[in-house]
Protein backbone atom coordinates (compact mmCIF):
# COMPACT_ATOMS: atom_id res chain seq x y z
CA UNK A 1 0.00 0.00 0.00
CA UNK A 2 1.28 3.44 -0.92
CA UNK A 3 2.16 5.51 2.13
CA UNK A 4 3.31 9.07 1.69
CA UNK A 5 4.98 9.07 5.11
CA UNK A 6 6.86 5.85 4.38
CA UNK A 7 8.11 7.10 1.03
CA UNK A 8 9.33 10.38 2.51
CA UNK A 9 11.04 8.51 5.35
CA UNK A 10 12.82 6.18 2.90
CA UNK A 11 13.89 9.05 0.65
CA UNK A 12 15.33 11.01 3.56
CA UNK A 13 17.13 7.91 4.82
CA UNK A 14 18.67 7.38 1.39
CA UNK A 15 19.91 10.95 1.25
CA UNK A 16 21.27 10.73 4.79
CA UNK A 17 23.18 7.51 4.11
CA UNK A 18 24.65 8.79 0.86
CA UNK A 19 25.63 12.12 2.39
CA UNK A 20 27.37 10.36 5.29
CA UNK A 21 29.19 8.08 2.86
CA UNK A 22 30.45 11.02 0.84
CA UNK A 23 31.60 12.83 3.98
CA UNK A 24 33.49 9.70 5.09
CA UNK A 25 35.53 9.82 1.87
CA UNK A 26 37.56 12.67 3.36
CA UNK A 27 39.34 10.03 5.46
CA UNK A 28 40.61 8.40 2.26
CA UNK A 29 42.37 11.43 0.83
CA UNK A 30 45.73 10.05 1.86
CA UNK A 31 49.14 9.14 0.47
CA UNK A 32 47.62 6.54 -1.86
CA UNK A 33 45.27 9.11 -3.33
CA UNK A 34 48.20 11.51 -3.81
CA UNK A 35 50.23 8.77 -5.49
CA UNK A 36 47.37 8.09 -7.90
CA UNK A 37 47.26 11.78 -8.81
CA UNK A 38 51.03 11.87 -9.31
CA UNK A 39 51.11 8.79 -11.53
CA UNK A 40 48.30 10.05 -13.76
CA UNK A 41 49.69 13.59 -13.90
CA UNK A 42 53.17 12.40 -14.91
CA UNK A 43 51.91 9.83 -17.42
CA UNK A 44 52.48 10.50 -21.10
CA UNK A 45 49.56 8.28 -22.03
CA UNK A 46 45.84 8.15 -21.39
CA UNK A 47 43.76 7.01 -18.46
CA UNK A 48 41.93 3.77 -19.21
CA UNK A 49 39.00 3.37 -16.82
CA UNK A 50 37.39 -0.04 -16.43
CA UNK A 51 34.69 -1.71 -14.39
CA UNK A 52 31.78 -4.10 -14.57
CA UNK A 53 28.11 -3.76 -13.69
CA UNK A 54 27.16 -0.46 -12.07
CA UNK A 55 30.84 0.35 -11.64
CA UNK A 56 31.17 0.30 -15.43
CA UNK A 57 28.56 3.06 -15.63
CA UNK A 58 30.54 5.12 -13.13
CA UNK A 59 33.68 4.41 -15.17
CA UNK A 60 32.04 5.88 -18.27
CA UNK A 61 31.05 9.03 -16.40
CA UNK A 62 34.58 9.33 -15.03
CA UNK A 63 35.98 9.07 -18.56
CA UNK A 64 33.64 11.83 -19.72
CA UNK A 65 34.75 14.08 -16.86
CA UNK A 66 38.44 13.38 -17.44
CA UNK A 67 38.18 14.14 -21.16
CA UNK A 68 36.23 17.35 -20.65
CA UNK A 69 38.77 18.65 -18.15
CA UNK A 70 41.95 17.93 -20.09
CA UNK A 71 42.91 14.40 -19.01
CA UNK A 72 42.68 12.10 -22.08
CA UNK A 73 40.75 8.99 -21.12
CA UNK A 74 38.95 5.97 -22.60
CA UNK A 75 36.50 3.42 -21.21
CA UNK A 76 37.18 -0.31 -21.28
CA UNK A 77 34.51 -2.72 -20.03
CA UNK A 78 36.10 -5.32 -17.79
CA UNK A 79 34.23 -8.22 -19.42
CA UNK A 80 35.07 -7.11 -22.95
CA UNK A 81 38.69 -6.48 -22.00
CA UNK A 82 39.41 -10.17 -21.57
CA UNK A 83 37.79 -10.89 -24.92
CA UNK A 84 39.93 -8.63 -27.06
CA UNK A 85 39.57 -5.07 -25.80
CA UNK A 86 42.87 -5.26 -23.92
CA UNK A 87 44.35 -4.20 -27.24
CA UNK A 88 43.24 -0.63 -26.60
CA UNK A 89 45.77 -0.25 -23.76
CA UNK A 90 48.94 1.50 -24.91
CA UNK A 91 52.35 1.29 -23.19
CA UNK A 92 52.14 4.70 -21.45
CA UNK A 93 48.54 4.36 -20.29
CA UNK A 94 47.42 4.28 -16.66
CA UNK A 95 44.56 1.92 -15.86
CA UNK A 96 41.91 2.62 -13.21
CA UNK A 97 39.71 -0.32 -12.27
CA UNK A 98 36.53 0.43 -10.34
CA UNK A 99 34.83 -2.18 -8.18
CA UNK A 100 32.93 -2.34 -4.92
CA UNK A 101 33.92 -5.86 -3.94
CA UNK A 102 37.20 -6.06 -5.82
CA UNK A 103 36.66 -9.80 -6.18
CA UNK A 104 34.61 -10.12 -9.37
CA UNK A 105 35.80 -13.02 -11.56
CA UNK A 106 36.40 -10.68 -14.50
CA UNK A 107 38.53 -8.41 -12.31
CA UNK A 108 40.64 -11.34 -11.10
CA UNK A 109 41.35 -12.32 -14.70
CA UNK A 110 41.94 -8.77 -15.90
CA UNK A 111 44.42 -7.45 -13.34
CA UNK A 112 47.32 -9.89 -14.03
CA UNK A 113 47.15 -9.25 -17.77
CA UNK A 114 47.35 -5.47 -17.33
CA UNK A 115 50.21 -5.71 -14.87
CA UNK A 116 51.98 -8.04 -17.29
CA UNK A 117 51.81 -5.23 -19.87
CA UNK A 118 53.66 -3.04 -17.38
CA UNK A 119 50.88 -0.49 -17.00
CA UNK A 120 50.25 0.88 -13.51
CA UNK A 121 46.91 -0.25 -12.07
CA UNK A 122 44.95 2.03 -9.76
CA UNK A 123 42.17 0.32 -7.82
CA UNK A 124 39.17 2.46 -6.91
CA UNK A 125 37.63 -0.06 -4.60
CA UNK A 126 35.39 -0.44 -1.56
CA UNK A 127 37.16 -3.45 -0.07
CA UNK A 128 40.73 -2.94 1.08
CA UNK A 129 41.36 -6.70 1.55
CA UNK A 130 40.02 -7.67 -1.88
CA UNK A 131 41.99 -9.20 -4.73
CA UNK A 132 41.88 -5.91 -6.65
CA UNK A 133 43.01 -3.76 -3.73
CA UNK A 134 45.87 -6.10 -2.80
CA UNK A 135 47.17 -6.63 -6.34
CA UNK A 136 46.84 -3.11 -7.72
CA UNK A 137 49.82 -0.80 -7.73
CA UNK A 138 47.79 1.89 -5.97
CA UNK A 139 44.64 1.48 -3.87
CA UNK A 140 42.20 4.41 -3.64
CA UNK A 141 39.64 3.61 -0.98
CA UNK A 142 35.92 4.17 -1.64
CA UNK A 143 34.52 2.02 1.15
CA UNK A 144 30.99 2.66 2.40
CA UNK A 145 29.46 1.19 5.52
CA UNK A 146 26.06 0.45 4.04
CA UNK A 147 24.13 0.70 0.81
CA UNK A 148 21.07 2.94 0.83
CA UNK A 149 19.12 -0.05 -0.48
CA UNK A 150 17.01 -1.42 2.44
CA UNK A 151 18.41 -4.87 1.69
CA UNK A 152 21.96 -3.52 1.59
CA UNK A 153 22.35 -5.03 -1.87
CA UNK A 154 21.69 -2.62 -4.75
CA UNK A 155 24.73 -0.40 -5.42
CA UNK A 156 23.68 3.07 -4.24
CA UNK A 157 25.97 4.67 -1.68
CA UNK A 158 28.89 2.68 -3.09
CA UNK A 159 28.45 4.03 -6.63
CA UNK A 160 27.94 7.54 -5.26
CA UNK A 161 31.25 7.20 -3.41
CA UNK A 162 32.97 5.98 -6.59
CA UNK A 163 31.54 8.91 -8.51
CA UNK A 164 32.72 11.46 -5.95
CA UNK A 165 36.23 10.00 -5.74
CA UNK A 166 36.39 10.07 -9.54
CA UNK A 167 35.42 13.73 -9.51
CA UNK A 168 38.06 14.39 -6.85
CA UNK A 169 40.71 12.81 -9.10
CA UNK A 170 39.55 14.79 -12.13
CA UNK A 171 39.41 18.14 -10.35
CA UNK A 172 42.84 17.69 -8.76
CA UNK A 173 44.31 16.84 -12.17
CA UNK A 174 42.50 19.84 -13.67
CA UNK A 175 44.13 22.12 -11.11
CA UNK A 176 47.59 20.65 -11.66
CA UNK A 177 47.29 21.21 -15.41
CA UNK A 178 46.28 24.83 -14.90
CA UNK A 179 43.10 24.10 -16.86
CA UNK A 180 41.33 27.40 -17.58
CA UNK A 181 37.93 28.60 -18.79
CA UNK A 182 39.41 28.93 -22.28
CA UNK A 183 40.50 25.30 -22.19
CA UNK A 184 37.03 24.26 -21.05
CA UNK A 185 35.48 26.18 -23.93
CA UNK A 186 37.73 24.40 -26.43
CA UNK A 187 36.37 21.04 -25.29
CA UNK A 188 32.73 22.22 -25.09
CA UNK A 189 32.23 24.28 -28.26
CA UNK A 190 28.73 22.99 -28.99
CA UNK A 191 26.97 23.53 -25.70
CA UNK A 192 25.62 26.53 -23.87
CA UNK A 193 28.45 26.27 -21.31
CA UNK A 194 31.06 26.53 -24.03
CA UNK A 195 29.30 29.40 -25.73
CA UNK A 196 29.40 31.40 -22.54
CA UNK A 197 33.16 31.02 -22.55
CA UNK A 198 34.05 31.60 -26.20
CA UNK A 199 31.19 33.34 -28.03
CA UNK A 200 32.06 36.97 -28.73
CA UNK A 201 29.81 39.92 -29.40
CA UNK A 202 30.93 40.24 -33.04
CA UNK A 203 30.03 36.59 -33.68
CA UNK A 204 26.39 37.62 -33.29
CA UNK A 205 26.29 41.27 -34.30
CA UNK A 206 28.18 40.72 -37.58
CA UNK A 207 25.29 38.66 -38.96
CA UNK A 208 22.73 41.32 -38.03
CA UNK A 209 21.71 44.28 -40.14
CA UNK A 210 23.52 47.51 -39.26
CA UNK A 211 20.80 50.14 -38.96
CA UNK A 212 21.96 53.71 -39.46
CA UNK A 213 20.45 57.08 -40.37
CA UNK A 214 21.86 60.56 -40.97
CA UNK A 215 21.39 63.45 -38.52
CA UNK A 216 18.92 65.12 -40.90
CA UNK A 217 16.93 61.95 -41.62
CA UNK A 218 13.22 62.44 -41.18
CA UNK A 219 11.13 60.77 -38.51
CA UNK A 220 9.61 58.58 -41.23
CA UNK A 221 13.07 57.43 -42.34
CA UNK A 222 14.04 56.68 -38.72
CA UNK A 223 10.92 54.56 -38.20
CA UNK A 224 11.51 52.66 -41.45
CA UNK A 225 15.12 51.96 -40.50
CA UNK A 226 14.25 50.68 -37.04
CA UNK A 227 11.35 48.57 -38.30
CA UNK A 228 13.19 47.24 -41.34
CA UNK A 229 16.36 46.15 -39.54
CA UNK A 230 14.34 44.60 -36.69
CA UNK A 231 16.78 45.43 -33.90
CA UNK A 232 14.66 47.98 -32.06
CA UNK A 233 17.14 50.78 -32.64
CA UNK A 234 19.24 52.63 -35.16
CA UNK A 235 22.52 54.49 -34.95
CA UNK A 236 22.79 58.11 -36.07
CA UNK A 237 26.00 58.67 -38.08
CA UNK A 238 27.53 61.85 -39.44
CA UNK A 239 29.02 62.18 -42.92
CA UNK A 240 32.32 60.64 -41.78
CA UNK A 241 30.61 57.60 -40.25
CA UNK A 242 31.19 58.73 -36.69
CA UNK A 243 28.35 57.88 -34.36
CA UNK A 244 26.43 60.79 -32.87
CA UNK A 245 23.99 58.70 -30.89
CA UNK A 246 21.27 56.09 -31.05
CA UNK A 247 17.49 56.11 -31.42
CA UNK A 248 15.53 53.25 -29.88
CA UNK A 249 11.88 52.24 -29.90
CA UNK A 250 11.69 53.77 -26.43
CA UNK A 251 13.07 57.08 -27.68
CA UNK A 252 10.33 57.21 -30.31
CA UNK A 253 7.60 56.55 -27.75
CA UNK A 254 8.92 59.22 -25.40
CA UNK A 255 9.22 61.67 -28.27
CA UNK A 256 5.59 61.09 -29.33
CA UNK A 257 4.43 61.65 -25.75
CA UNK A 258 6.20 65.03 -25.61
CA UNK A 259 5.47 66.40 -29.10
CA UNK A 260 2.05 67.05 -30.56
CA UNK A 261 3.49 67.73 -34.03
CA UNK A 262 6.56 65.50 -34.48
CA UNK A 263 6.48 65.41 -38.29
CA UNK A 264 9.17 68.06 -38.65
CA UNK A 265 11.59 66.43 -36.21
CA UNK A 266 14.87 65.04 -37.50
CA UNK A 267 17.03 62.21 -36.22
CA UNK A 268 19.35 64.69 -34.53
CA UNK A 269 16.40 65.99 -32.50
CA UNK A 270 15.51 62.58 -31.13
CA UNK A 271 18.79 60.74 -30.64
CA UNK A 272 20.26 59.77 -27.29
CA UNK A 273 23.96 60.68 -27.21
CA UNK A 274 26.65 58.50 -25.66
CA UNK A 275 24.78 55.17 -25.88
CA UNK A 276 26.06 52.13 -24.03
CA UNK A 277 28.50 50.33 -26.27
CA UNK A 278 30.72 47.27 -26.29
CA UNK A 279 33.67 46.21 -28.40
CA UNK A 280 32.96 43.33 -30.75
CA UNK A 281 35.85 41.32 -29.30
CA UNK A 282 34.26 41.19 -25.84
CA UNK A 283 32.56 38.00 -24.69
CA UNK A 284 28.81 37.72 -25.10
CA UNK A 285 28.53 37.20 -21.35
CA UNK A 286 29.98 40.67 -20.82
CA UNK A 287 27.30 42.10 -23.10
CA UNK A 288 24.63 40.33 -21.06
CA UNK A 289 26.08 41.72 -17.84
CA UNK A 290 25.94 45.26 -19.26
CA UNK A 291 22.36 44.85 -20.44
CA UNK A 292 21.36 43.68 -16.99
CA UNK A 293 23.31 46.42 -15.25
CA UNK A 294 21.72 49.22 -17.27
CA UNK A 295 18.35 47.52 -17.84
CA UNK A 296 18.56 47.83 -21.64
CA UNK A 297 17.91 45.46 -24.53
CA UNK A 298 20.41 46.76 -27.11
CA UNK A 299 24.08 47.59 -27.13
CA UNK A 300 25.99 49.47 -29.80
CA UNK A 301 28.84 47.31 -31.07
CA UNK A 302 32.12 48.98 -31.95
CA UNK A 303 35.28 47.95 -33.75
CA UNK A 304 38.37 50.05 -33.19
CA UNK A 305 36.11 52.74 -31.81
CA UNK A 306 33.83 52.88 -34.87
CA UNK A 307 30.22 51.84 -35.19
CA UNK A 308 29.99 48.17 -36.23
CA UNK A 309 26.39 47.23 -35.51
CA UNK A 310 23.86 46.54 -32.78
CA UNK A 311 23.51 43.57 -30.46
CA UNK A 312 20.00 42.79 -29.24
CA UNK A 313 18.98 40.82 -26.18
CA UNK A 314 17.22 38.40 -28.52
CA UNK A 315 20.62 37.48 -30.00
CA UNK A 316 21.78 36.30 -26.58
CA UNK A 317 18.57 34.35 -26.08
CA UNK A 318 18.91 32.69 -29.46
CA UNK A 319 22.46 31.53 -28.71
CA UNK A 320 21.51 30.13 -25.30
CA UNK A 321 23.58 32.64 -23.34
CA UNK A 322 20.49 33.39 -21.27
Amino acid sequence: MFSKEAVIKQALETIRLEAESVTKLADYINDSFLEAIRVIHESKGRVVVSGIGKSAVIAQKMVATFNSTGTPSIFMHAADAIHGDLGMIQPDDVVIIISKSGNSPEIKVLVPFIKNFGNPVIALCGNETSYLAVNANIFVNSTVEKEACPNNLAPTTSTTAQLVMGDALAVCLLSLKGFTEKDFARYHPGGALGKRLYLRVADMSDVNEKPAVKPDSSLREVIYEISGKRLGATAVLDASGAMLGIITDGDLRRMLEKNESPADLKAKDILSPNPKSIDGDELATEALAMMRQYDITQLVVTKEGRYAGILHLHDLVREGII
